[in-house]
């Protein structure tokens, strides 16, 4: 059974004098975060850690091409 997420996906500018980062929401159904992720950024060089926050979300702190990534998943 899939259950619906808010999604969080925030991309880090890799220049050292900005702090600015893209970020981006919305609502997906899934069965299984982490095979989400990794249909998303599908690289071989792939590296992501998976952390369970006190509210229950789903953070994975995501490096893929050489860019620093964040995805959190809040169940709706």
């Amino acid at each position: 059974m899939k259950k619906e997420y808010e999604t969080v996906w925030e991309i880090f500018n890799q220049c050292a004098n900005n702090q600015m980062r893209d970020v981006f929401f919305d609502e997906i159904e899934t069965d299984d975060p982490e095979a989400y992720i990794r249909r998303k950024f599908p690289d071989k060089n792939l590296k992501y850690e998976k952390m369970v926050e006190a509210d229950g979300s789903l953070v994975f702190e995501i490096e893929t091409s050489g860019i620093r990534q964040r995805f959190t998943f809040t169940e709706i």
